[in-house]
């Protein structure tokens, strides 16, 4: 796996800039506009707290790869120019499978053990939060953010960045469970985390099959189209 750069670099640089924006720069912009840390976010809220953690991380996913003397893009699976092929629309196929049929087979044991914790609703209430809080531009700035902005910037650090680096040291299905892992532990909702573990490795498995980027996004932003387009259909 050609110019990846070096997964103890690349684990730092997220790291930090995880802590950073995520943490403390989305929580002063988050007080700036008003918002209290657990409360529902608005979508206005939501897309200010999510541009400045986006632009932590790309900007350590640039300054880590240049500290490596690699070019950004080249860096995380991209290429020279960032492309996209007809033959890659399975991709948005396997996203909406995962979404559709796949989660609920993956909580269907949950649920039929632990009914509270995995309920439906529970699975739901921040999705459905952020839909009753949205209307006209606040609707458009979900999409955008939810079936956008996260399907670009995720892939790129967490497959893109921490995967490839990582798969270069201990090989392909290794790097795609432990990044998939983190990406579903780093959203910090536990009743998520089956089937966020589970989205990630269908993410990883896209760029794994392909050694394209893009792929991973397209499945990326149709998983979480699919339910977004669930949530509001049952609003």
């Amino acid at each position: 796996m050609a110019e990846t750069v070096a997964f103890p670099k690349a684990l730092a640089a997220w790291a930090v800039a995880w802590i950073v924006g995520g943490g403390f720069l989305g929580a002063l912009v988050l007080a700036a506009l008003g918002g209290v840390s657990g409360e529902p976010l608005t979508p206005i809220r939501l897309t200010a707290v999510a541009l400045v953690s986006w632009l932590t991380l790309l900007a350590a996913v640039v300054a880590v790869a240049r500290s490596e003397g690699i070019g950004w893009v080249r860096s995380v699976g991209l290429g020279a120019v960032p492309r996209f092929r007809v033959g890659d629309l399975w991709a948005i196929a396997a996203g909406v499978v995962t979404q559709t049929l796949l989660i609920p087979a993956v909580y269907f044991p949950l649920r039929a053990v632990w009914s509270d914790t995995f309920s439906p609703d529970r699975l739901s209430d921040t999705a459905r939060d952020l839909v009753d809080a949205a209307d006209g531009a606040g609707i458009v700035l979900l999409v955008l953010v939810v079936a956008v902005g996260a399907p670009i910037v995720e892939e790129i650090v967490y497959r893109g960045l921490l995967q490839r680096s990582l798969a270069a040291r201990v090989g392909g299905p290794s790097a795609i469970l432990i990044v998939s892992a983190l990406f579903a532990l780093i959203h910090l909702r536990w009743v998520e985390l089956p089937g966020l573990f589970v989205a990630g490795l269908l993410f990883g498995l896209c760029l794994h099959r392909t050694g394209r980027l893009g792929t991973a996004i397209l499945a990326h932003a149709a998983f979480n189209l699919t339910g977004l387009i669930a949530v509001f259909a049952t609003g």
